[in-house]
């Protein structure tokens, strides 16, 4: 009979460098009886210094929008990849390590039909991943996720490929798999057993919100 898989050593040596990406946009809330103008509009001015105030309104920016997914270094320079849609529309990227260091991330490039994002944060000498062939992956292979589900950082879980070259319709084929994936677990990687990233974690299959037994990367 065959041992189950070490779990336990690949957490170890793959955790450090998965992090926790927060993000921020901001919501501009207008003043009751402020036309609808563009700040650059020479108008904008001149109704927001003569049309009458109203008690507790004004023009203001509230942080809201707050968004909460994974990543993970692929370079000890700084380069972190994630979920396209994690990042999307944001007007501040946070990621945060293992260790709990912060550091602002710079979005530099994404594509929504992969959904995969690359950010960079300004450090050096970070642990990072390796990157696999997500090709050589055999229906029924054992797989582990690292991500922070609802917040919940460097959670581990594990599964099965439980199918390949899955048609989602918006994105590219996915890996369909068992592992427990749940709102946060977007953008961490996706493990195999030689401790190789060969997929990102992106979606999840859900009539409740949680987890039901099928995910996709």
């Amino acid at each position: 009979m065959r041992d189950l898989p070490d779990f336990a050593e690949l957490a170890d040596r793959q955790g450090a460098a998965v992090v926790n990406i927060s993000t921020t946009q901001a919501v501009r809330h207008a003043r009751p009886g402020l036309p609808r103008l563009d700040e650059d509009d020479p108008m904008f001015d001149f109704f927001r210094r003569f049309v009458p105030r109203q008690p507790g309104s004004g023009p203001k920016v509230d942080p809201d929008n707050r968004s909460l997914g994974s990543g993970f270094i692929v370079s000890s320079d700084g380069y972190v990849l994630t979920n396209a849609h994690v990042v999307e529309g944001a007007d501040e990227i946070i990621v945060k390590l293992s260790d709990k260091r912060e550091f602002r991330a710079r979005l530099m490039g994404a594509d929504p039909r992969s959904d995969v994002a690359l950010l960079k944060i300004e450090a050096s000498g970070l642990p990072k991943v390796s990157l696999g062939d997500p090709g050589k992956l055999r229906v029924g292979d054992w797989v582990l996720a690292i991500g922070s589900p609802f917040g919940l950082e460097n959670t581990v879980t594990a599964g099965i490929v439980s199918a390949k070259q899955r048609d989602t319709g918006d994105y590219l084929p996915f890996i369909q798999t068992d592992v427990a994936i749940n709102p946060g677990n977007s953008g961490g990687p996706l493990i195999n057993m030689r401790g190789e990233v060969v997929g990102i974690n992106s979606q999840i299959y859900s009539r409740s919100g949680g987890f039901m037994g099928i995910s996709f990367a």
